[in-house]
């Protein structure tokens, strides 16, 4: 007993700091709980960009080996159907070949979808000048916006030699 003190006093002393001490460990528990939250969903989130950048890579490989493919899949992005690759074919194997790094000597226009001047790409992508992705991207959006689809680009095309 503490001198001068009831003994009820002292127990309801000991009683409070036991319970401040339980409070202040519950307090830390869901902060460590909620660190260690938050750290795993950043571990996740991590390993899901990881992993977007390793289907990227593996995207764009393919694309380099078969840029027609990737062209094909990607035409419902744009709200076409597949009766549009022939279009899309013939103008852009006119245009490049389907070669990436297509550069026509006279006026500069590179890639794919031979953008003039090539840089424009940069809007789809840093990596315009070496991923035919980003370059059919590019591609497609400008076809969309100006032509409305594959077939309307390649029709102006025909007519006047160039879209």
């Amino acid at each position: 007993l503490v001198a001068g003190q009831p003994a009820v006093s002292v127990e309801k002393s000991m009683a409070a700091q036991a319970e401040a001490a339980e409070k202040a460990a519950e307090e830390k528990a869901r902060r460590e709980a909620a660190a260690a939250k938050e750290a795993a969903e950043a571990a996740a989130r991590d390993a899901e960009r990881k992993a977007a950048a390793e289907r990227a890579a593996r995207a764009a490989e393919r694309a380099a080996a078969d840029p027609r493919s990737a062209a094909r899949e990607m035409l419902g992005e744009y709200g076409w159907g597949d009766d549009q690759f022939g279009c899309l074919d013939s103008l852009w194997t006119r245009e490049s070949n389907w070669d990436h790094r297509a550069q026509n000597p006279s006026s500069g226009a590179f890639g794919i979808p031979q953008s003039l001047p090539g840089d424009k790409m940069a809007n789809a992508g840093t990596d315009w000048r070496t991923n035919p992705l980003t370059q059919i991207e590019w591609g497609l959006g400008y076809i969309r916006d100006v032509y409305g689809s594959s077939c309307g680009a390649w029709g102006h095309s025909q007519s006047t030699g160039w879209y």
